[in-house]
């Protein structure tokens, strides 16, 4: 039996997944989004091909952190001049942007390549439960996955050290 290889025609019509991001830890939740958008569960899964499919997050300002990265996660950019290199926290990231979080850990976690960048234009997310992208899901097109089974509550997050 030969090798499957995949044609860019056969994967036009793509479904999409609707993911609630609340309560559940950000990495894990990132390698599961990026799965998804690689299309790595399909079985005629082709690494040179963009066979994944779109990706709806919800609730992705009450996603969580383990430990203490919460205070110690610093994300860094750097505008290209002099002094452009600016460093934030998770805390402050998450109050100025929730959505910035998510689409940051999966970001890399995708190829780096024309390929990656397509992918991440299928990654929609926003901080609350609306998002209007009803027809995207309408005519079964779409599909909620399961929350994983590890979720962390904020308040159990408070007490650690």
């Amino acid at each position: 039996m030969g090798t499957f290889f995949a044609n860019k025609k056969d994967y036009l019509n793509k479904k999409w997944h609707v993911v609630d991001a609340q309560g559940q830890i950000v990495g894990r939740l990132a390698t599961r989004i990026s799965r998804i958008l690689m299309g790595k569960g399909k079985t005629e899964f082709t690494p040179h091909v963009d066979c994944g499919d779109g990706v709806i997050v919800i609730n992705s300002a009450d996603a969580v952190v383990t430990g203490n990265k919460e205070k110690t996660k610093i994300y860094k950019s750097f505008s290209g001049y002099p002094s452009g290199q600016r460093e934030r926290t998770f805390e402050r990231v998450m109050q100025e942007d929730p959505t910035h979080v998510i689409k940051h850990a999966v970001k890399g976690m995708l190829p780096k390549s024309r390929l990656g960048k397509r992918m991440i234009t299928r990654l929609l997310v926003y901080p609350g439960k609306e998002h209007p992208h009803a027809a995207q899901l309408a005519g079964g097109m779409g599909q909620a996955l399961p929350r994983e089974k590890k979720t962390v509550k904020k308040e159990a997050l408070v007490g650690q050290k």
